[in-house]
């Protein structure tokens, strides 16, 4: 085992890209104990069931659970397939706190015409142009659009002139909100329908987008009943709808518990249901443990200090890395399943001492990390825990979303479908036993 490759293997903030053979080495499959093969859903909506009819679908769960390594995933499998496949983090072109549609929409642009000119599919669309040249004179003179330029460079100068001056970002929101719909029709009509013309001649079977961490926009009011995610989602999601290509949109997964799910199911999914994807269980929901599950965890260590081996030769070096198995499966039960939160806590670890891990500092490190969960705790939110515990379920109340967002709970699927469970590690704390008390009396 090599120290600094295993470090840097372990980074909770790397996302696996599959396209490239030293990623995929590390991935694991944990479709067979998360409820369903959701990627190969989204996969098969656009290759099988509509491959030359633009679709729109939805994907969520909880941040950090592994949704970017599955939606590059689905980005491989696709391209496997001759489709021309765009993908974004939307959080590098914009600002999760103040974000229009028209802003999506830019990025969405950018991205596309970026992509396609790296394959030699160049672009200079009029009436973008002009509304590019209209921009450039309502931000007077602030931003250097060149007429020789690439349409991706002019609209990158925009966004990212924009994105960390708010006064300017407001202007080009006052001007460009109200042009939403000639934005959109000009995304269709210049860049997508071209766009899909000439990937079709050169034997491409189509163009998806995949718009990635739209679900860590802020979840900050824009009006006394209305959230902003709401607001893009919901209220705008006809227009995110009606871009001609393939479409896939992250989502914040408190949405699904949203009063207005149903419109948000309607108007940005099309009647279609957000995919979701769930924790990987540690154990059934009548607390049975979940052997399959801890086995699948213990491999996503594993195989981040020993790559190319079979995941049985991995076992057999587990010494190599921790004192005994029981100090994995400690790290495995606390995290609940979360996949980022279980390599944050190995990342930890190796931060304070080199392999093999002792159970004392598995232990300190899991202590940091449950401290830091009661310090987000608010006291009026144990109520909600204790009755998220009793029915392991949500209702769609504002209180309970914020459950989800804080990971105070973590959601599950099984063959019986969806349901609920509290952070392990929250529920080992001493304010969660003394409540627990109290409920019993």
């Amino acid at each position: 085992m090599h120290l600094h490759q295993f470090f840097k293997a372990c980074n909770p903030s790397k996302t696996l890209n599959l396209s490239n053979a030293s990623d995929r080495r590390y991935y694991i499959d944990f479709a067979p104990v998360r409820g369903g093969k959701v990627v190969e859903a989204l996969e098969r909506t656009i290759t099988r069931l509509s491959p030359d009819d633009p679709t729109c679908q939805l994907f969520s769960g909880h941040i950090g659970c592994g949704k970017s390594t599955e939606l590059l995933r689905l980005k491989a499998a696709l391209e496997a397939q001759d489709f021309h496949v765009v993908y974004f983090e939307s959080s590098r072109d914009l600002d999760m706190a103040d974000v229009s549609v028209s802003d999506i929409l830019l990025a969405i642009a950018r991205s596309v015409s970026e992509s396609l000119e790296a394959e030699d599919i160049h672009f200079k669309p009029g009436s973008f142009t002009a509304l590019l040249e209209d921009v450039k004179s309502l931000l007077q003179n602030a931003i250097d659009i060149s007429a020789e330029a690439e349409l991706s460079v002019g609209i990158a100068r925009i966004t990212a002139k924009t994105k960390d001056n708010p006064k300017l970002r407001e202007q080009l929101k006052q001007s460009l909100e109200p042009r939403t719909e000639g934005l959109l029709r000009a995304i269709n009509t210049e860049i997508l329908d071209r766009a899909q013309g000439e990937l079709k001649y050169r034997g491409k079977a189509g163009l998806v987008v995949i718009v990635d961490n739209l679900d860590r926009i802020s979840p900050s009011r824009i009006t006394p009943t209305r959230s902003l995610p709401e607001h893009l989602f919901i209220d705008r999601g006809s227009q995110l709808r009606r871009l001609n290509c393939h479409m896939v949109y992250t989502i914040p997964l408190d949405l699904v518990f949203s009063n207005d799910y149903q419109t948000l199911k309607n108007r940005l999914g099309g009647g279609v249901a957000p995919t979701i994807l769930p924790m990987i269980p540690i154990q059934h929901r009548d607390g049975r443990p979940h052997g399959e599950g801890m086995a699948l965890l213990r491999q996503l260590l594993l195989t981040r200090a020993f790559p190319d081996l079979a995941p049985g030769d991995r076992l057999v070096q587990l010494s190599q890395v921790f004192d005994e198995l029981g100090t994995l499966d400690r790290l495995c039960q606390v995290s609940g399943g979360h996949v980022r939160n279980l390599l944050g806590l190995l990342y930890t670890c190796l931060r304070h001492q080199d392999p093999p891990i002792p159970r004392h500092c598995a232990e300190a490190v899991i202590r940091s990390y449950q401290d830091d969960l009661l310090l987000a705790l608010e006291q009026d939110e144990w109520q909600l825990i204790f009755q998220v515990l009793r029915e392991q379920n949500l209702s769609g109340e504002k209180e309970y979303q914020l459950l989800l967002r804080s990971m105070f709970v973590f959601e599950y699927r099984d063959d019986q479908g969806r349901w609920f469970g509290i952070n392990p590690a929250l529920m080992e704390t001493e304010p969660f036993r003394a409540m627990a008390a109290q409920q019993i009396r």
